[in-house]
């Protein structure tokens, strides 16, 4: 079993810069309750993007670091600092939702029962090669669907969803 994997990170930093790295982080073996996802696909909602890149200007994007590990950097107007400021120096993980498969499950039943299945998770860093969540942040995936197909299983839905019934109760 994997105890480590890489994860993007969204980091702001006193300069007004923001930066975008791969960071090898170790991830728990799973508790009873909980399975290890191989994560397989991530959608970029515009929920991701205020974390992912904020208020930063992309077209001053420049990369370093190495093939395997780059970062990538933006400045961030100074006008906008004061969005972002109780971000400052803290390395955020990234991404809301996505979809894998499930290699690793804990000991109950019900974790078993996700052992080598297809699953939409939820519940935020999915922008890594690996994620260890509770089972009941997955939903299996029906047989034949791809982790791609089923990425977007829960927040493009959920605000469909929300705005429909809002437009109901405003008598749209």
């Amino acid at each position: 079993m994997p105890t480590k994997g890489l994860q993007l990170r969204s980091l702001v930093t006193s300069d007004n810069t923001l930066e975008l790295s791969l960071q090898e982080v170790e991830f728990p073996q799973p508790g009873p309750d909980e399975v290890l996802v191989k994560m397989e696909a991530a959608p970029i909602n515009p929920s991701d993007l205020a974390l992912l890149i904020g208020p930063a200007d992309m077209s001053t994007a420049r990369v370093s670091g190495t093939p395997e590990r780059p970062v990538v950097s933006a400045d961030i107007p100074q006008s906008m600092m004061k969005m972002v400021e109780g971000r400052i120096g803290q390395s955020l993980a990234v991404g809301n939702e996505g979809a894998g498969t499930v290699i690793v499950a804990g000991e109950s039943d019900a974790a078993q029962a996700l052992m080598g299945k297809t699953v939409g998770v939820v519940g935020g860093e999915m922008y890594a090669q690996y994620r260890c969540v509770n089972i009941y942040q997955c939903l299996p995936l029906q047989e034949g669907t791809t982790a791609k197909e089923g990425a977007s299983c829960f927040v493009n839905p959920l605000t469909s969803l929300g705005m429909v019934e809002t437009m109901r109760m405003e008598d749209h």
